[in-house]
């Protein structure tokens, strides 16, 4: 029998839902909310009865009914660090979740809204490979200094399910694989898979690794401290530095590859340094992977929006093509990679981990 679905993939300005029969798309949205009406709101969990109205009210605008899901699945939010899987949404992940354990952010609400809906028609609810997925080797921790070991936020969900859409495709399992994972979107992150885990990854989010659209990756440390301590900046417009307005919005005023390239066509000398510098500082991050793997890597896989762009591929294929072959996946299919998690454990391929 058919199992449908109903992905939750709640974000700052938006609410993205899809609908699935098994691994087919019967419907998506994307709900945006204004600033006025997110404004209403003290905090993130004020939220959840008007996100999830209006998810209740775009069903009975389809006449789709909600009593004929099978599951329903959350994008996981900031947690606490977990390894990789599909969740159960428990009391101890709900009550995380609304806590907010590492921070608060929309997607928190993706585990709560799931668990409500699920509750309300008697079918299971889950989340899967939130951006806290952990599963660094310990000498990986280590960053120079104790007080600030290395941490694990990546896009885990895009990252896993593209590897294990490589595994099935070569015939071999996941667990087996040695791969290099290259996420390219507003955000980067570039991971180590060996034996089915991320054994090490550049920390995405707020300053490690290369610099990508939004984020300034990793920055020298001694003049960030003089910047921090030079009076001119707030703690929060430095950390907007390294995270939203970082990067290449920092360098050209856009997050938009699409536009360096159409500047660059126009003879943009400035743009073509920041795209040649990030291919760079890319390259060097599967550089180290590959040492991490110790040379041993059977493909290297690119994904996310700006995987579209074949030329960046190519540049990329020059500079790192001797480690191992390079596979575009282009794009990012969260809502389709929800649905597999799921599908996953309601067809017994996998068990659900407990938070």
């Amino acid at each position: 029998m058919a199992i449908k679905s109903l992905i939750i993939n709640p974000g700052s300005t938006s609410t993205k839902i899809g609908v699935f029969e098994d691994e087919t798309l019967l419907f998506e949205e994307t709900l945006r909310h204004s600033t006025e009406e997110i404004g209403k709101y003290n905090s993130i969990v004020e939220q959840k009865d008007f996100r999830k109205q209006i998810i209740l009210d775009l069903f009975k605008e389809k006449n789709f009914d909600v009593k004929s899901l099978n599951v329903i699945v959350g994008r996981g939010g900031l947690v606490k660090p977990i390894p990789s899987g599909t969740y159960t949404v428990n009391d101890s992940l709900l009550e995380d979740s609304k806590n907010g354990v590492q921070g608060q952010h929309a997607s928190n609400l993706g585990s709560i809204l799931a668990r409500e809906i699920g509750d309300e028609i008697g079918v299971p609810s889950y989340i899967v490979d939130p951006v806290v997925v952990d599963e660094l080797e310990p000498v990986a921790r280590y960053s120079g200094m104790p007080e600030l070991p290395r941490i694990s936020i990546f896009h885990a969900l895009n990252q896993k399910a593209i590897a294990k859409r490589y595994a099935k495709e070569s015939g071999r399992p996941y667990e087996e694989l040695n791969l290099i994972v290259v996420h390219l979107g507003g955000g980067v992150s570039v991971g180590a898979h060996k034996g089915g885990k991320v054994i090490d990854v550049f920390n995405a989010l707020d300053g490690d690794g290369a610099f990508s659209p939004e984020r300034s990756g990793a920055v020298p440390p001694g003049s960030l401290v003089k910047m921090c301590f030079s009076g001119k900046y707030t703690e929060a417009e430095i950390y907007k530095k390294i995270c939203g307005k970082g990067g290449m919005t920092a360098y050209l005023g856009t997050n938009d590859m699409r536009e360096v390239v159409a500047r660059i066509a126009d003879g943009d000398q400035e743009a073509k340094n920041i795209r040649e510098a990030f291919i760079y500082q890319i390259s060097k991050n599967i550089g180290s992977m590959a040492c991490v793997l110790q040379g041993k890597v059977d493909q290297i896989l690119i994904t996310g929006g700006i995987a579209h762009n074949q030329n960046i591929i190519d540049d990329i294929a020059a500079n790192c093509g001797f480690i191992a072959p390079i596979k575009a996946y282009p794009g990012e299919d969260e809502l389709l990679a929800l649905a597999q998690g799921a599908l996953r454990v309601m067809n017994n391929e996998e068990k659900a981990m407990e938070y």
